[in-house]
Order: structure tokens, then C-alpha cells, then sequence
């Protein structure tokens, strides 16, 4: 079971080594980059090539890692006492399945998504490391243990807003997605978009990686937003002379906000156009 690339994910030669390396040690891909490159979609492409199954589990800062496993409904089955329901007299009835739970049960092998861990408390990938670990939990009401029938194919996803425990990184292979370079990402366009024009994408990444260049800036336009912004350009007609300007001089593209995401961003480029202006 190899992964080689998809047709809808430009995958370079260093992160599908990571990806065949996890499978082969069977053990979680800890996957980070900037947000916006790729590395929730990996999974879904990762899935889609080797003809899984995949399941989702998108990590909030209230979710547990218990919700992973299963979760005990006891608001159903006490409304379902009140009602005289005979459910009631088995708990597992009031038992539901997690992501983990499926994937551990499904009769073939799965990909599981487990995205952006680090939106969690600090003790959520601590209480996951036995399950991870041993592809086993016992569900103690019902005095159960589930164990994996197919060991999943488990991919984590962090954006660094917190450090993960060194006893939760040992168990994971690590893959840090750097962001594309131009040629990388030309490729990456090339995908979504396969008809542009080669002028107005030629402008378009001049304008967007000297955007990635400007110092100072809270928010770096990610890949994603560059996908956003040439839909637009495309949607809207938008030559390639409205990207181009003379001497090289700094001007705000049009269709700025699909780039820049935040007010400080928008302000900081604004004066640096003043600035650019008025010093000619």
C-alpha cells in the first residue's frame, strides 16, 4: 500500500515519503505547515488514491478525547425512562460510537483524519496515546474491549498554536509541508485551474509572493487564498495589466481582501503603498 501522488494534490517527493514511510512503520503522520497548505486535504487525496474509507474528526478546543472513542447519551435514555421505552434496560443502546470506534470496527482499513490537535487542551494527545498505541480501549459500561480488526491509517494535523507532549511525539512520524515554491506552486495551480492564462498567472504570483514578502505582516497569504483570489481574477475578468505595475512600485492588487485577512494587514499595506508613492 503505496501512496504516489493524485491527480487533484500535488504531493512532492519528501511529503509522499513521509506518507509511505507512516504506513510502513504503521504509525500516526503528524502533519504541520502553515494553515492554508494542504494538510487536511492530504488526508482526503491520501484516501482517495489508495481507495479507503476515510472518517473525520475535526478537534475543537471543548472536545475530549474520550469523543473519539464513544460517548454515553444519557439525556436519551433518561427522556426515553420518562417514556417507558424497554431501550432503557440496555445501556449499549445509549452507547455511540467515535471516529476511532468506527475505524477500529470497519471490515476494511481506514483513513483517519484527526484535525488540528492543537486546538485542544494540553492533556487530549496524552489520553490518546494507549489507544494510538495499542489500537485497543475498553468501554466500561458495557465491559467491552474494542480492538482494531485493520490497523487505520492515521493522520494528525497541527498548526503550532500549542507544543505537543514528547511522550505523543515518539509514537507519530513527523512531516513539517513547507510552503510551495514557485514552480511547486504553479503546479498547484496548473490543478485547480488548467485553462488560465499564463500571463495573468504569471502577474498573479508576482503579486502574491511579493505580498508574502512584505515584513511585518500578521498573516501571510497561504496557497488557499491564492486559489480564492485567482478564481476571482478569473470570475471577474481581470486583465493582466490591473496586476502589473510600472517600475516594479508597490500598488494594492485588486480583489486585496481575498489575500489579506485582517485590518493590521490591510493598513500596513496601505501606508507601505503611501509610502511608495510619495517618496518617487
Amino acid at each position: 500500500m503505496r501512496f504516489e501522488g493524485s491527480r487533484g494534490y500535488v504531493a512532492t517527493p519528501d511529503l509522499m515519503l513521509a506518507v509511505n514511510a507512516a504506513i510502513r512503520l504503521q504509525r500516526p503522520l503528524l502533519v504541520k505547515g502553515e494553515p492554508g497548505t494542504g494538510k487536511t486535504m492530504l488526508a482526503e487525496e491520501v484516501a482517495t488514491a489508495l481507495g479507503l474509507p476515510l472518517l473525520q474528526w475535526h478537534v475543537k478546543s471543548t472536545t475530549k478525547a474520550q469523543q473519539g472513542l464513544y460517548e454515553y447519551d444519557a439525556v436519551s435514555r433518561l427522556r426515553d425512562s420518562q417514556l417507558g421505552d424497554d431501550r432503557v434496560r440496555d445501556i449499549a443502546n445509549y452507547i455511540v460510537p467515535g471516529v476511532l470506534w468506527q475505524a477500529f470496527e470497519a471490515d476494511t482499513p481506514t483513513v483517519v483524519l484527526i484535525d488540528e490537535i492543537d486546538k485542544a487542551d494540553i492533556e487530549f494527545p496524552n489520553d490518546l496515546l494507549r489507544e494510538l498505541d495499542r489500537m485497543e480501549f475498553h468501554v466500561y459500561e458495557t465491559r467491552r474491549t474494542i480492538r482494531a480488526r485493520h490497523r487505520p491509517i492515521v493522520f494528525i494535523t497541527s498548526n503550532n498554536e500549542k507544543e505537543l507532549p514528547d511522550a505523543f511525539l515518539r509514537r507519530c512520524f513527523f512531516h513539517y509541508i513547507r510552503f510551495p515554491d514557485r514552480d511547486t506552486m504553479q503546479q498547484i495551480v496548473d490543478v485547480h485551474f488548467p485553462d488560465i492564462k499564463k500571463e495573468l498567472l504569471r502577474e498573479a504570483l508576482e503579486v502574491f509572493f511579493g505580498l508574502r514578502d512584505v515584513p511585518g505582516l500578521k498573516k501571510k497569504p497561504s496557497t488557499s487564498e491564492l486559489i480564492d483570489w485567482l478564481k476571482l481574477l478569473v470570475a471577474e475578468d481581470i486583465p493582466p495589466s490591473a496586476l502589473r505595475t510600472k517600475d516594479q512600485e508597490v500598488s494594492m492588487p485588486p480583489l486585496a481582501g481575498a489575500l489579506l485577512k485582517n485590518e493590521q494587514d490591510m493598513h500596513l499595506f496601505e501606508r507601505l503603498v503611501y509610502m511608495a508613492r510619495h517618496n518617487r
